[in-house]
C-alpha cells in the first residue's frame, strides 16, 4: 500500500514540474526542513529515556521558561538547515536575533522562520506539540540577512508548515498550491502523502479558546463566544463544542480536520503586548495554511497575512478558522467602536473608579 502512495520527494518533484522556471532550491530547503522534523520527532519519542524532558533552567528572548526540548529542537533546526546552501539567514523564536549561516557554507536565496518546539509547556503531560516554519524570500540572495530583511508581510511568504508530533507524526504544508498532509513512517523514515487538498469545512461546531482569560477580553469577542454558548437557545440557534489544547499546532490541525475557530484574542492581562502568539513564527505560518485551505486568519480588526511586521519578535492577537465564524467576529470587532483598555470590562472600570477615590 505505501508504494501506491506520494512520497514527500515525489510531491515536490511533481509540484516542480508545474513551474520550470523553478531552481530546485526550495525542495531542497523542504527536505531538510521535513529532516528536522523527523529528528525532533524522534527525540520526543525518547525524551524522558535520554534526559530531555523537563526546564532548561534558561529563560528565552519571549521571557518564556525554556525546556530542555526547547533548546535541543532549535539547536536541530539550525544544524540541518545552514548547510546547503539555500539560505540566506534563519530566525527562531527562541533567539535574540537572526543566526547567522556559519562562513564556511554559501548563502542561499531564502530566508527561514521557525518555532523550534511550539507547545513545549505540553511535554510533561505528553499532550502533542509541534514544529512550525515559514520560507520567505531573502531581499538580497546571497548576502547575509539582516533583521529588517525578515520583516515581510506574511503574504510574501513562499512556503509554510508545521509538524505535529502525536500519536503519529504529521507534516502539514503549503507551496501556495493548496495545503497537503503527510505521515510520517517511522519505520522507512519517510514521509506519505496522506490527504491532499485539504479545505476547512465551511460551517463550525467547534470554537477554541482560553475561557480563563473571559475576563480580560474585549466585547467583540465576549459578545461571540457568550452567543456560541448560548447554543440552540441563542441567536446562533446551534450548540458549539469548546477545545483548548494550548498547543497552536494541535489547535491548527484539528482545524483543518474538523473545522472550527480558533481565538487567541487581545486582551487586558497584559495591555503592553497586542497579543499573545508570535507574528514571524506562529501567526504568519499558520495563516497562510488556513487560507489555503479556504479558511481565514485575522487579529480581529485586519487579515493577519497583511500585517507588516515592525520587529523580530513581534506579537499579534490572532484568530483564524473557518472564514465564516472569523468574518463574524470581525464584523463584531467593527461594529463596537473602539475604546480604551480600561473600559473593555466593567471590572476594570470600577477597578478606574476605585483608584480614582483614592
Amino acid at each position: 500500500m505505501l508504494t501506491e502512495r506520494s512520497t514527500l520527494t515525489k510531491f515536490l518533484i511533481e509540484e516542480r514540474r508545474r513551474h520550470p522556471e523553478s531552481s530546485g532550491e526550495l525542495n531542497a530547503l523542504l527536505h531538510d526542513v521535513a529532516l528536522a522534523c523527523k529528528a525532533i520527532s524522534k527525540r520526543i519519542a525518547s525524551g524522558a529515556l535520554t534526559g530531555v524532558i523537563g526546564s532548561a533552567g534558561a529563560v528565552n528572548v519571549q521571557g518564556e521558561q525554556q525546556q530542555k526540548l526547547d533548546v535541543v529542537a532549535n539547536d536541530i533546526f539550525l544544524r540541518t538547515n545552514e548547510w546547503g546552501g539555500q539560505l540566506a539567514g534563519m530566525a527562531s523564536e527562541e533567539l535574540d536575533g537572526p543566526y547567522p549561516i556559519p562562513p564556511q557554507y554559501p548563502r542561499g536565496k531564502y530566508l527561514l522562520t521557525f518555532d523550534p518546539l511550539d507547545g513545549s509547556s505540553n511535554i510533561d503531560v505528553n499532550v502533542s506539540v509541534g514544529s512550525i516554519f515559514s520560507i520567505l524570500r531573502a531581499p538580497v540572495p546571497g548576502d547575509d540577512a539582516a533583521p529588517e530583511d525578515f520583516l515581510q508581510p506574511g503574504v510574501r511568504q513562499v512556503a509554510a508548515g508545521y509538524a505535529v508530533y502525536g500519536p503519529a507524526t504529521h507534516l502539514v504544508l503549503t507551496v501556495g498550491t493548496g495545503v497537503h498532509g503527510f505521515t510520517l513512517d517511522p519505520d522507512l523514515g519517510e514521509f506519505f502523502l496522506t490527504r491532499q487538498a485539504i479545505q476547512i469545512p465551511s460551517t463550525a461546531k467547534e470554537f477554541a479558546i482560553n475561557s480563563s482569560n473571559r475576563r480580560f477580553w474585549e466585547p467583540a469577542v465576549l459578545r461571540y463566544i457568550d452567543e456560541c454558548l448560548a447554543g440552540v437557545a441563542g441567536p446562533r440557534e446551534k450548540d458549539f463544542n469548546m477545545r483548548w489544547v494550548a498547543s497552536l499546532v494541535a489547535e491548527t490541525h484539528r482545524i483543518l480536520t474538523r473545522g472550527g475557530v480558533f481565538l487567541y484574542p487581545r486582551d487586558t492581562k497584559d495591555p503592553v503586548k497586542p497579543g499573545r502568539l508570535r507574528l514571524l513564527y506562529e501567526a504568519n505560518p499558520i495563516a497562510f495554511l488556513i487560507e489555503q485551505a479556504g479558511g481565514l486568519a485575522s487579529t480581529g480588526r485586519e487579515r493577519i497575512l497583511d500585517v507588516t511586521p515592525t520587529s523580530l519578535h513581534q506579537r499579534i492577537a490572532f484568530i483564524f478558522g473557518c472564514r465564516e465564524e472569523v468574518e463574524r467576529i470581525m464584523r463584531y470587532h467593527n461594529e463596537l467602536p473602539p475604546q480604551p483598555i480600561e473600559q473593555w470590562h466593567p471590572l476594570y472600570g470600577m477597578r478606574g473608579l476605585y483608584r480614582a477615590g483614592t
